[in-house]
């Protein structure tokens, strides 16, 4: 059960996870800011997705040894350096627009990446330490919670860039992130003390990788799962709003930004649409129940964008729905991670588990850019529906059960 909220390590939590949201924030609304300002310049879909890959690339490096940094140093330090970082990125893209090049906003997307996810190891690994084992019920609600208000707010930051950027302009907009997250890193450094998630014995730099096959299996999973998202998500989808249905900025992130706060929605409601009132634990027979039905709906978009159907309303409903199922798919596997991860040390596991989901978007924001050049929407969807069939037959080896096979 959850401990006493007087509890230190409770305490630190609540104030790690108010430092997680602010820097949602300001992650959403940068990306959004990014894909449109750079868009309006002249640039390719491909050309955009490359600005993305050094936010992906030092995600893995991150996450790897983020979790190391994190069960060695304690999470509380982890996340001060992140939101740190996080405000030099921002302060990169303060120059003239001439300044803008792609060299420099790939390196501000390095600095972005890696803060982005430090602060999602600190958190996540947090809540390991908040139930005890034989309550994997109330982890899973609060993984469900933590995941979905996360998702919810970084939606928000969609819709917060999209309208920064036209009330504002590129360098406006990013100077009051700056700001804001200046101000959140100061009173950081106030509230988070001690030593929540550090090891009790130091991990060498050799235990990196997880030594677990569930965790292995389930991060092979979440490749494939946050790839297939990606795909057609990140780069393909907000070019196409823009070029293809002449929305306008506000539109695309209005309507990007909605699609994710009820995808996060979704997410925290995800423990009641699997099971909980029957008393129902998830475990890998969940994951790959889930993963079956989430293959058709791009497959059936793609299929349907050739044969000419009415691309907004397709793309409306085609996404609403690809957004309940994977909700639902993602909550499953942030639950399985902890509930697979050893104690002592979680951000060892966790980090490598999303060392493999910045390995997913990487590989997805290059393809989106690239598929989407040459190929179009539709080409990205299939490519996406690929990625899941590969999902679902990873989950098929995981664990019958809640428990980690070592």
């Amino acid at each position: 059960m959850i401990v006493s909220e007087a509890n230190p390590a409770f305490r630190q939590y609540l104030t790690v996870t108010g430092n997680y949201w602010a820097f949602t924030l300001t992650d959403g609304a940068l990306r959004m800011l990014v894909v449109l300002h750079f868009h309006a310049l002249g640039y390719s879909p491909l050309q955009i997705a490359m600005l993305f890959l050094f936010y992906e690339i030092f995600g893995i490096i991150t996450n790897l040894l983020g979790g190391w940094l994190g069960a060695r140093w304690g999470l509380n330090r982890t996340m001060n350096v992140g939101l740190l970082l996080q405000v030099a990125a921002l302060s990169m893209l303060l120059v003239p627009t001439p300044m803008l090049s792609v060299v420099w906003v790939m390196a501000a997307q390095a600095l972005s990446g890696i803060a982005k996810d430090l602060n999602k190891m600190s958190a996540k690994s947090s809540l390991k330490f908040l139930v005890t084992d034989n309550a994997q019920d109330t982890l899973y609600r609060w993984v469900a919670l933590l995941t979905g208000s996360k998702n919810a707010l970084k939606g928000v930051g969609f819709f917060l860039g999209g309208l920064l950027l036209s009330v504002l302009g590129f360098q406006g907009a990013v100077g009051v992130m700056a700001a804001a997250l200046l101000l959140v890193w100061v009173v950081s450094l106030f509230l988070l003390r001690g030593d929540l998630g550090k090891a009790k014995a130091k991990p060498k730099f050799t235990e990196l990788l997880s030594k677990s096959r569930a965790v292995n299996i389930l991060s092979a999973a979440r490749l494939f799962l946050f790839g297939a998202r990606d795909v057609w998500f990140v780069v393909a989808l907000p070019v196409f709003l823009g070029a293809q249905l002449g929305w306008d900025y506000w539109q695309v992130g209005g309507f990007l930004a909605a699609w994710v706060i009820g995808y996060g929605f979704v997410q925290s409601l995800a423990p009641y649409v699997t099971g909980k009132r029957k008393g129902v634990v998830p475990d890998g027979r969940t994951a790959l129940h889930w993963a079956i039905p989430l293959i058709a709906v791009p497959a059936l978009m793609a299929f349907l964008l050739g044969q000419g159907t009415a691309p907004a309303m397709l793309v409306i409903v085609g996404l609403a729905v690809f957004g309940v199922l994977f909700a639902v798919n993602s909550a499953l596997h942030s639950y399985l991670i902890l509930s697979y991860a050893k104690e002592d040390g979680v951000s060892l596991d966790v980090g490598f588990y999303y060392m493999a989901n910045a390995m997913g978007r990487l590989l997805g924001t290059v393809l989106s850019g690239w598929i989407y050049q040459t190929q179009g929407l539709a080409a990205c969807l299939w490519v996406s529906a690929g990625f899941l069939l590969l999902t679902a037959l990873i989950s098929r080896a995981l664990p019958r059960h809640n428990k980690a096979s070592a």
